[in-house]
C-alpha cells in the first residue's frame, strides 16, 4: 500500500492493513516517514520510507521519485498493489509497469487541487496530469470514492468502464462512532469543522459564516480541529490562521486525536469543502447521530441527504452556509430528527465491514489467477461464480 503521508496510512487504511495481516497476508506500507510510521511499525507492520514532495513539479525530481518506487517493488515483489492519494497512483502505476507487475489497485480519493482549484498553476498542469492518468491507469483496476468522479474520468478518457468501481469511502467503525445522547440547549450549540485548513475545505467560508450566525445567535460556538498542510498549495498560511486565531470566532485546536469525544461533544458537523473522494469527517459525525451542512459538491452530497440528514448549500457562499447552521442550531428537535437519519444511513450503507468486503472483492479481482486460491477475504460467491463462467 503507498500513500502520501504516513499520517493517510494509519488514519485511513488501518482497518484494511489489519483486516489483511490477520488473514495471514503480509502488508508493506510505503510512504514518507513521519511519527505515524513508527507508530505502524510498532503495531507490528513492514513500513518502507519513501521520501517525495507531494507539492513538487521539478521533473527530475519526480523522475528519481519513480526510480526508487520502482527498485522498492522490485525489491518487495508483492502479489497485489494497492495505491492512495493521486501523486502515489500517477507514479505507483507506472513503477509497477516498469517493475513488470500486473495486479494493480487504484484509489482516486477526489479530483485533487489540480481538477478543484482555479488558479494559473493548475490550469497549466491539468492537461498534463490528465496524460499521465491516461497512461498510468490502463490495465489497473480503479476505485472512485463517488460517481461524479467516476464520470469525471469517463468523459475525460482518463479510466476505462470495465476496470471501474465505485466504493464510497474506507468505512466508519459504527461501534466506535455511536450517538451519545447529547442534549443541548440552543444557547450552548457546538458547531465543529474538522479537516486539513486548506482553502479548498473551504475554511474561509466557514470562519466567515461563523461571524455572520454568531450576530444573530451569539450563544453559538465554532470550532475548528486540524492543521495546515503546507504540502498542499491551497494551504491557509501562517498569517490568515494567526489573524484568525486572534479574532476569536472559530476556536482553532490544531489536530484531534480522539476525534470520538470531539464528536460527542458536538451539535452539528459541518464541511464547505470544494470537492472530496468521500468526507470521513461526514461520516462519522453522521454515525455518531450528528446532522450535518456540508457544499452541494460530490464527496458532501453522497453523505448528506437534503433536508433529510442535514442541509446542502451552495459552494463557496457563506451567507447560505451560516443560513443553514442556524436553521439547526434554532431547533434541537430537527437535529435529534436529523441526526437519528444520519445514523441510520451510515449503518445500512457506510460501515467499516462493508466497505473493507467491496475492497476485498476489488482484490480478488485483481489478483492473478494462481493467487485467488490463496486469497481468503469472505469473496462474494457471485464474483467467484462470474469468474468461473468466464
Amino acid at each position: 500500500m503507498l500513500a502520501n503521508t504516513d499520517w493517510y496510512l494509519y488514519n485511513f487504511l488501518f482497518p484494511l492493513a489489519d483486516k489483511l495481516r490477520n488473514a495471514g497476508h503480509e502488508v508493506v506500507l510505503v510512504s514518507p516517514p513521519g511519527k505515524y510510521s513508527g507508530l505502524l511499525v510498532r503495531m507490528g507492520f513492514h513500513h518502507v520510507p519513501l521520501t517525495f514532495s507531494r507539492s513538487g513539479v521539478n521533473p527530475f525530481s519526480e523522475i528519481m521519485v519513480i526510480r526508487r518506487l520502482h527498485a522498492i517493488y522490485r525489491r518487495e515483489q508483492p502479489d497485489l498493489l494497492h495505491h492512495f492519494t493521486i501523486k502515489c497512483v500517477l507514479y505507483g502505476s507506472i513503477a509497477a509497469r516498469l517493475a513488470s507487475l500486473s495486479s494493480v489497485v487504484n484509489t482516486v480519493p477526489g479530483r485533487g487541487h489540480v481538477f478543484v482549484d482555479k488558479g494559473w498553476r493548475p490550469r497549466i498542469l491539468r492537461p498534463l496530469v490528465k496524460m499521465m492518468y491516461r497512461v498510468a491507469l490502463r490495465t489497473t483496476h480503479i476505485i472512485f470514492m463517488n460517481p461524479n468522479d467516476r464520470d469525471l474520468f469517463l468523459n475525460n478518457g482518463l479510466a476505462y468502464p470495465e476496470s471501474i468501481h465505485v466504493i464510497c469511502g474506507s468505512g466508519v467503525d459504527t461501534s466506535r462512532y455511536s450517538p451519545c445522547g447529547r442534549a443541548s440547549n440552543t444557547d450552548e450549540v457546538q458547531v465543529l469543522f474538522a479537516g486539513r485548513l486548506l482553502w479548498s475545505k473551504g475554511v474561509g467560508e466557514y470562519v466567515e459564516a461563523a461571524r455572520l450566525a454568531q450576530e444573530s445567535m451569539p450563544g453559538l460556538r465554532f470550532v475548528a480541529a486540524g492543521e495546515p498542510d503546507p504540502g498542499n498549495p491551497a494551504c491557509i498560511s501562517d498569517d490568515v490562521l494567526r489573524s484568525w486565531k486572534k479574532e476569536g470566532i472559530v476556536q482553532f485546536i490544531g489536530q484531534c486525536d480522539d476525534m470520538r469525544s470531539l464528536i460527542a461533544n458536538t451539535d452539528i458537523a459541518v464541511l464547505p469543502s470544494y470537492g472530496e473522494g468521500l468526507a470521513r469527517f461526514l461520516l462519522e459525525a453522521a454515525s455518531s447521530g450528528l446532522p450535518l451542512v456540508a457544499s452541494n459538491v460530490s464527496g458532501c452530497r453522497e453523505i448528506v441527504r437534503d433536508g433529510v440528514n442535514g442541509y446542502l448549500v451552495p459552494v463557496r457562499e457563506a451567507p447560505s452556509l451560516a443560513h443553514a447552521i442556524l436553521k439547526l442550531a434554532r431547533n434541537r428537535e430537527l437535529r435529534v430528527a436529523m441526526g437519528a437519519e444520519s445514523r441510520r444511513m451510515v449503518c445500512a450503507e457506510f460501515s467499516k465491514e462493508e466497505i473493507l468486503r467491496q475492497i476485498m472483492d476489488v482484490y480478488f479481482l485483481t489478483l492473478k489467477d494462481e493467487k485467488r486460491s490463496e486469497f481468503e477475504s469472505g469473496v462474494d460467491p457471485k464474483i467467484e461464480a462470474a469468474l468461473d463462467l468466464n
